[in-house]
């Protein structure tokens, strides 16, 4: 058995009959090769993959277990001692927080298995406890395998057990209270209610809250549209909501429009000019919907470092008029000490033009700050032209990584292309157009500058003789941007001028035109 390679990592020991179960779920010659590691305590995973040696993971290094590489009998035997694996793939040993997961080749067979090693472990919540005591709705968020769900797992046994509180977890993948009918003993006295498929999560979620009246519901990975409906829904009946979302930051939601609504939900206001001038800001804004889901949100930086942002409704509008309010950071010293202070870190941009249906302009720009710009699906000539002519202070860059802001079109944003999936993860901001013309660049660029914006009917009637022109150069048709029914009739009378058929399609108030030529 030879070290793989180095990290490091803070762990609590695994409970020795607990880890003894798993291993009694490895093959024979696996599980010889396992107990006789040094520090079995600190375990992580023990990895298994078809013609692969099997490997045993720990926090700061890994184990090569055998030399003779994994075959189908070793996955079989594996998966014939564990309970039935669900939609996601996983299961587990029953009343272990262990948990078993599979690869699957295209035709369902177990090409791969992870053995991950679950730990129960008091104490995980003092660095957060007031809060979760005080009945606050907390949101936790951090990378894979920080220790969310040991948190949740505590938080729900300090709820139930010390606070004598009625606890209802909706356990998904069994992943808080363990495999089996009985939960395991790590969650104290609160109740647990499995759910049979990830897909229903949701339902089960409305169904702990209608059915059994709790005081708390604790939830791990919300991670969809229906579920983040499902805990505003409980946190307006007033029920106390501690949960896992997918994402490692406050900015990270911001920019998920899936997962924003947990954060009150989003939306553009426009503004009067007399409140747009009073506030110093562009006339169109972003604000909440409606009151945050939670209370608090906790970034887990490891486990004895945490970012604390409350009270989220004034976070969330900082964070939509420009501004990261710097959050308070909880430490826990090698002494068990706990030292609560604010981030000494100045209030940054926030990057959160992705958030939107996102027709909105960017955060405004100052005409001596110089912003690197990729058009996705947008005609590079055109921007440049309209860099030009507008005389602003942009770069364009060759590749998305190195951008500041991507410009692209309806069609592609609501595609989901891969390299704008990749930008809007890592908080770049996207400015999306209804059509590629010079005139809807410009007015783009001119909002993220500030400058004085044309006319609106002047603006659609210069991108109606553009379209005229490119229909006439392509010989094919040409979309314009909606317009109200005024400004659909003077475009009709451009075009005919031209010698050119338009017709108005779709429904208000996204009606526009469309032109077309001869071949048309």
């Amino acid at each position: 058995m030879h070290e793989l390679r180095r990290s490091h990592n803070g762990l609590t020991d695994a409970d020795p009959a607990e880890l003894d179960q798993l291993f009694q779920a490895l093959p024979p010659h696996i599980n010889r090769a396992v107990k006789r590691l040094d520090r079995q305590g600190l375990l992580l995973e023990v990895v298994l993959d078809l013609g692969r040696e099997p490997e045993a993971r720990f926090p700061d290094h890994e184990v090569i277990l055998d030399e003779t590489p994994v075959t189908s009998e070793d996955l079989e035997f594996v998966s014939s001692r564990v309970g039935s694996f669900g939609d996601d793939n996983r299961a587990g040993i029953e009343r272990t927080l262990h948990r078993i997961s599979v690869i699957r080749n295209r035709g369902g067979q177990i090409v791969g298995v992870t053995c991950r090693v679950g730990r129960a472990i008091t104490g995980t919540i003092d660095i957060i406890k007031d809060m979760v005591i005080g009945g606050k709705s907390i949101l936790l968020l951090g990378r894979p395998g920080i220790g969310k769900t040991t948190m949740l797992r505590e938080c729900a046994r300090v709820l139930a057990d010390e606070m004598k509180k009625r606890v209802i977890i909706v356990d998904t993948s069994n992943e808080i209270g363990g495999d089996g009918d009985i939960p395991h003993p790590g969650i104290g006295r609160s109740r647990r209610m499995q759910v049979r498929t990830p897909a229903l999560q949701h339902a089960v979620m409305i169904e702990a809250v209608e059915n059994h009246m709790p005081q708390v519901i604790v939830i791990d990975e919300i991670g969809t549209e229906l579920e983040a409906a499902a805990a505003r829904t409980i946190a307006e009946r007033g029920v106390q909501l501690v949960a896992t979302a997918h994402g490692n930051s406050l900015e990270n939601l911001l920019v998920n429009p899936t997962l924003n609504d947990l954060l009150g939900g989003i939306q553009t206001v426009t503004l009067s000019d007399e409140e747009a001038r009073r506030r110093g800001t562009q006339k169109s804004v972003l604000e909440r919907k409606s009151p945050p889901t939670f209370d608090v949100l906790v970034e887990i930086h490891d486990r004895d470092r945490l970012a604390i942002h409350q009270p989220l409704a004034e976070v969330v509008d900082a964070a939509l008029r420009g501004t990261l309010k710097p959050p308070q950071m909880r430490i826990r010293g090698a002494d068990g000490a706990i030292v609560a202070r604010i981030a000494e870190t100045t209030p940054v941009p926030m990057r959160t033009a992705a958030v939107r249906e996102p027709l909105e302009a960017p955060r405004s720009r100052s005409l001596h700050e110089t912003v690197s710009v990729f058009p996705y699906g947008i005609s590079r000539n055109y921007l440049e032209q309209a860099i030009n002519e507008l005389h602003v202070p942009i770069r364009v860059q060759n590749h998305i990584e190195e951008a500041d802001l991507i410009v692209t079109l309806k069609n592609y944003y609501r595609r989901k292309d891969s390299p704008l999936k990749e930008a809007e993860a890592d908080g770049i901001p996207i400015q999306v157009l209804k059509s590629n013309t010079i005139t809807q660049i410009k007015n783009a660029l001119s909002r993220m500058y500030q400058l004085d914006t044309p006319d609106p009917t002047e603006s659609a009637l210069q991108e109606t003789l553009e379209g005229i022109s490119r229909a006439k150069a392509t010989n094919s048709m040409v979309e314009l941007s909606p317009q109200n029914a005024y400004v659909r009739r003077l475009q009709h009378q451009l075009v005919e001028r031209h010698e050119l058929t338009a017709r108005s399609t779709g429904k208000e108030p996204n009606r526009r035109l469309r032109i077309y030529t001869a071949a048309d």
